[in-house]
């Protein structure tokens, strides 16, 4: 039986990226040698990082004076290196999840952490609006993408400081402008390479800013400096993600995954709308994400929850089980799951309805 890979992170990823990358950890083209025991420094592993990274920017339009970053980790590291970094004094947070919640804690031991607003009241359901960020922060932080609850900032932000933006799980799922970002950063594991990576695309003018001594190794310079290779860097998940670039490329680039993932949302959405059973945990339709859909089943029905989910697992779907935090049900449509996999939910979904 063919299996729907909806799993929120770790998570699916192109056949084309499993396939060639399998190939490679066997033995890598023109090396002899696999992917895991060549040497960061050879000539085989600099043309992977620079194409890697030659690939960020074409894709992303990334302007001069930015540059692009593979560090190791995830994107929980960025959460101290972002305020290590740019806070002098001060810092806007807007609080819109679990993740959203962790980097205005950390940021919370370099200075002052100001949460401008907060989605917390209603369990992180919605975006806030209509908040005021003061005027003597150093940077505003967002986190555009919610894979627990569900939400999505998808428009690019107009703010009168840097704008800083966790994008973990929703990067390279839409065309954005990246020159209104000071920093955009996330973990490797959800549309773009195995856990263990993080990508930091940053511009330059904004460092060098604060009056701290930075630990070398926290200290975004060292690794623009370096390229990336300060030390050895995870040799393996960047040749994944290479290979994920390489098919983003060759289907479209972001327009073309923008297409096909309002489609892919807009099935599961208008299914959940019209089925008695299930109703959405986001009210508000501008701030449903496109990645994470999250829903659950109506009160009248509240009972047949597990009874749904073995019977959408008897029928392949897997990883829909929602976040403990929410409950209910979670399908993640990154890039790489195909329409056919939310169509087959939406069948299993009014299959069950008729049972």
């Amino acid at each position: 039986m063919k299996k729907h890979n909806f799993y929120a992170g770790p998570s699916i990823l192109p056949a084309y990226t499993i396939e060639n990358t399998a190939k490679g950890i066997l033995e890598l083209e023109g090396a002899g040698l696999s992917v895991m025991e060549i040497s960061h420094r050879s000539k085989e592993f600099m043309a992977i990082m620079e194409e890697s990274l030659s690939l960020i920017k074409e894709l992303l339009d990334v302007p001069q004076g930015y540059h692009v970053l593979f560090l190791g980790g995830g994107a929980s590291m960025q959460f101290c290196m972002v305020p290590y970094n740019l806070m002098q004094k001060k810092a806007a947070y807007l609080n819109t999840g679990s993740w959203a919640s962790k980097a205005l804690k950390e940021a919370g031991f370099f200075g002052e952490a100001v949460e401008v607003a907060s989605s917390k009241d209603k369990n992180f359901s919605y975006i806030p609006k209509g908040y005021e960020l003061p005027a003597d922060a150093d940077y505003f932080h967002i986190t555009t993408n919610n894979t627990i609850y569900g939400t999505e900032i998808s428009e690019d932000l107009d703010v009168p400081m840097t704008l800083v933006a966790d994008m973990s799980s929703d990067i390279f799922s839409r065309p954005m402008d990246v020159s209104k970002y000071g920093i955009i950063y996330g973990g490797a594991q959800k549309n773009l390479a195995p856990s263990g990576l993080a990508f930091v695309i940053i511009r330059e003018d904004i460092l060098g800013k604060v009056d701290r001594p930075i630990p070398t190794m926290l200290d975004y310079r060292t690794h623009i400096e370096k390229g990336s290779m300060f030390n050895t860097p995870p040799v393996v998940p960047i040749f994944a993600a290479l290979q994920t670039l390489k098919w983003l490329k060759e289907n479209g680039g972001m327009s073309a995954m923008q297409k096909i993932n309002v489609e892919k949302a807009a099935l599961l959405y208008d299914e959940i709308n019209r089925n008695p059973l299930f109703k959405c945990t986001v009210e508000d339709e501008a701030d449903r994400s496109l990645m994470n859909i999250c829903f659950i089943m109506t009160d009248e029905y509240k009972e047949l929850e597990a009874d749904f989910l073995a019977f959408a697992g008897s029928r392949g779907m897997v990883g829909i089980k929602g976040h403990r935090s929410v409950g209910g049900f979670r399908a993640s449509t990154y890039n790489a799951l195909a329409k056919e996999s939310v169509v087959a939910l939406v069948e299993t979904m009014k299959e069950f309805e008729k049972k």
